[in-house]
Formats: structure tokens, sequence, C-alpha cells
């Protein structure tokens, strides 16, 4: 993945900034949209890639149909999210999050509500129906939604992995090309180009591991056209002379010599899926897609006969 904001910190920020309705805050390749009860989603901005460079922006979307059963009852039992970090667990029916205090108040603090620190212990709260409490004191830990939300922890594990554009090893920028002849495209496989590679978040005593690994590449040519490929491509062999490729190739049937500095842009958008599974603490699974592309040019000559 590209460098990038965490998006859980970009949540947590947007979170704190919406008193009501919706906020945004920005990662890069991205921006974090949550209300005011913790659901949130990413959405991507307009992709921009260096040429030559992998890289570029990219989307998390999250398609789990797998929710943990938190609502607030005062807004009809809408869906809230269960866990947020920093703010800690929902409690049905109080319709707040609550996390212990750390460290506790002194004795004698207000926020004890006359009751002995041996009695109990002083929550941090954050109740989106009502921004005047901040604390309160409970006997035993409020009950109520107590599991965490795995879609929260997914974009945390995929926040630390690296998710980069296609490595393109061909077409070449320094290379040329003929008209008429397939031209075979390819890319280099590693961890952060093609996958797979994993990473993990825990919270509580969730923990949840997320595998990403490239599903397709759109390549568009620079002529116009659009060629799909569902792997990494062949790497061609002189031993297949003028064939075209068995598994991702376009025809170029003009030159490039009316394009920009003579050379079509192409551009390789990579799809990212990431598969989640909690695999501590729950069964829920989930899907997140992330986009990156990468730029390269590549210049079409006319074939040349010799007589």
């Amino acid at each position: 993945m590209l460098s990038r904001r965490a998006l859980t910190g970009a949540l947590l920020a947007a979170l704190v900034a919406s008193a009501s309705g919706e906020a945004t805050a920005y990662a890069d390749g991205g921006k974090v949209v949550c209300n005011e009860r913790g659901l949130c989603r990413v959405v991507a901005d307009d992709t921009v890639s260096t040429p030559g460079q992998a890289g570029g922006d990219q989307q998390a979307s999250d398609s789990s149909a797998a929710k943990p059963k938190c609502y607030d009852s005062l807004v009809g039992n809408q869906k809230v999210a269960c866990y947020l970090k920093g703010y800690g667990y929902w409690a049905n029916g109080r319709n707040c999050y609550f996390q212990q205090a750390d460290p506790q108040p002194a004795a004698g603090d207000p926020r004890w509500e006359g009751h002995d620190p041996a009695a109990g212990a002083v929550y941090d709260a954050y109740c989106p129906d009502n921004p005047n409490m901040t604390s309160q004191w409970f006997a035993q830990p409020p009950a109520g939604g107590t599991a965490v939300d795995p879609a929260v922890l997914a974009l945390e594990a995929v926040k630390k992995m690296t998710l980069r554009g296609p490595d393109i090893a061909n077409p070449r920028a320094a290379g040329t090309y003929t008209v008429g002849v397939p031209t075979w495209m390819w890319v280099n496989q590693s961890a952060t180009t093609y996958g797979p590679q994993s990473a993990s978040a825990t919270a509580g005593a969730v923990t949840v591991t997320a595998t990403a690994k490239v599903s397709k590449i759109v390549w568009r040519m620079g002529d116009g056209a659009t060629v799909t490929c569902t792997g990494p491509g062949t790497v061609y062999a002189a031993s297949a002379g003028m064939g075209e490729s068995p598994t991702c190739g376009h025809l170029y049937t003009t030159t490039s010599a009316n394009a920009d500095s003579g050379k079509y842009q192409v551009t390789a958008t990579s799809t990212w899926t990431i598969d989640w599974q909690v695999t501590a603490g729950g069964g829920e699974t989930g899907q997140l897609t992330e986009i990156q592309q990468t730029q390269t040019q590549v210049a079409i000559g006319e074939l040349q006969v010799v007589r």
C-alpha cells in the first residue's frame, strides 16, 4: 500500500469532529466518512498515480454483511458500531460508549458521584445523543453490546499492509513495439505488488486476519482499448515468435506518432481483493477491495520492411 495516515486515526478524527450528521476525515488515497454513532465507510478520492512508479490512490470498501447487533434505542434502534478504539464498547439501553477511565479519578472527585472508589469504577463515556455526558460511575462494568466490530479491525489490518500498484515488466518504457505485432503484457509478482500478503489486528479478545491478493488488472492501452487480465500475464519467450499472449495481450493497429511525446500512455490498474476473518473471538468474515494503479509509456512504430 502506498504510504498513508492510519485509517483508524482518520476514522476517529471524523467521529470526534461530528456532532450530528456525517463528518469526513482524509487519509492518503481516500477519506473516511463517519456518522456520530461510529458507522464509517471509506470513500476513494480521484485516483492519481506517478508515471512509471507503483502507487496511486486506493479505495477500501466493506462488503461484509456480518455485523454485531448493537443499537441506539433513542434513534429507532439504529445500528451502531459495537466497539470504537479509543472510546470503548457500546452499551445497549444506555446508548453510550464506555471504557474504564485510566487513571481512575482521585477519591472525592465529583466523577465518583459520591461513591467509594473501592465500590466500583469510573468510566469515560461518549454518548452521541447526550454530548454533555462524559463519564459515569458503575459498580459493575456496564452491560450491553460488548462485541468488537470486526469490520473496524479489518481496516486496521489493511492499514498495516503495503499494497502497491502493478510492477509493470512489459510493455517497457524503453522498448519499441510494432503495429500489427501482438504486445504481451505481464507484471512482476511480489507480496507488495501482487500478493498474497496478510496482516492482523486485535482489540480485546478479538483478532481479525486479512489476506490481500490482486484479483485482476485492467490495462488501458492508450489507443482507446482496455484489456482485463485475471492473472499476472505470461512472460514472452522467443519461441512464441509473433504469436499472441495466451493470457494477457493487445494488438496495436495504429502507431503512437500522433500521441503526446510520440508514445501511448499505458495505465495498469490492479484490484486487490482482501478477505478477512475473525481468527479469535468469533467467526465473522468479510471482504474489502483496494484499487492501485501504475502508468508507463510505450512507443508503437511501423513495421520496417527491408528490401
